[in-house]
């Protein structure tokens, strides 16, 4: 990469910009047709047992609240909506009775998506209840820095092909984040994602909370373990690429979900947190096998499950960030 900034024209932008208007702007990845789910495979689509254990959730959020008139559930990135279904389909019909699903999503709402669920692309604010972010923050634009021959941190800059070079300088706010939260040493080539804008995207979201808890769930990193050249990839059908800010492809990052974490927020492996709320990937006794075959099955097919949801180098090592906000922490 060449250091500098002579002859940068409006085509090279700050990885921040290139990946909001790919992702977001008209003809963005998040506004196409076949949604996230044509292109990567989340929890939520792993397995029901996902959106049962977050009902399990609303509920102890519904006791922790004294079980309030009305229950929000607030879907963050809700895709097609499919978390904030599932999850209304799991809950006691007396919870559900009295349960507001909204899903937040810049697409437009699906035309079969359940009557019930609110489709809006910001959180509703007041809300009383449980947030819910699986797999947001990644997804929220941010710069990309690395160190140049000089030892100096600059920005990277990128072209709508996905050729980089490197910018000005990091310096303000984004330097201090970065001094804070994923020092880099001055050796070339060294490389990290700011993520500035999603400490303040979470913050933003944990505000429209009353009172409740707020859940973060995403591939994330720790101040002591951040890779050293950054994260920042594409996923297209399936399948990880380059990262193209052309609008072809999903644009991701880890998070530094430490980062993101405000004053009573904790942090736990999806393991520790799905373990907690019933899915646990036990196999079934084998004497269901000659009591009930057909029990069987489908306790060792959930089982199967459970074991993918929480499995080491998987699913289970995403990281989840609970805030709760005026109340213990259910998860506790």
């Amino acid at each position: 990469m060449t250091a500098g900034t002579r002859g940068v024209g409006p085509e090279w932008r700050g990885w921040r910009a290139a990946a909001q208007e790919a992702l977001y702007g008209p003809g963005g990845f998040y506004r196409r047709a076949e949604g996230p789910a044509g292109h990567f495979r989340t929890s939520v689509h792993a397995s029901a047992l996902f959106a049962g254990a977050v009902a399990r959730l609303l509920c102890r959020v519904d006791e922790a609240l004294g079980r309030p008139a009305v229950l929000d559930f607030v879907d963050m990135a809700a895709g097609r909506g499919e978390l904030a279904a599932g999850v209304l389909d799991a809950l006691p019909a007396d919870v559900a009775a009295r349960t507001r699903v909204c899903a937040v999503e810049v697409a437009e709402r699906p035309e079969s998506l359940d009557h019930r669920i609110e489709w809006t692309a910001a959180p509703p604010p007041g809300t009383t209840g449980l947030l819910f972010a699986n797999e947001w923050l990644d997804n929220v634009p941010v710069e990309v820095a690395e160190v140049d021959s000089a030892g100096v941190t600059r920005l990277v800059l990128v072209r709508e092909d996905g050729t980089e070079r490197l910018g000005e300088p990091v310096d303000g706010a984004q330097a201090r984040w970065l001094e804070r939260w994923w020092p880099l040493p001055g050796e070339q080539g060294l490389r990290a994602e700011i993520g500035l804008p999603r400490d303040e995207a979470w913050a933003t979201a944990v505000a429209t909370l009353g009172r409740g808890l707020a859940v973060a769930v995403d591939y994330a990193h720790t101040v002591g373990t951040r890779p050293p050249f950054g994260t920042l990839t594409g996923f297209r059908e399936g399948r990880e690429t380059a990262a193209v800010p052309d609008g072809s492809c999903d644009i991701t990052a880890h998070v530094a979900l430490d980062a993101c974490a405000l004053p009573g927020g904790r942090l736990l492996p999806q393991r520790a947190a799905l373990r907690a709320l019933g899915v646990t990937g036990a196999r079934p006794s084998l004497t269901l096998a000659s009591t009930d075959p057909a029990a069987y099955v489908r306790a060792l097919a959930s089982a199967g499950e459970a074991a993918e949801l929480t499995a080491a180098g998987g699913l289970g090592d995403f990281g989840w960030l609970v805030q709760p906000v005026g109340i213990a922490d259910p998860l506790a």
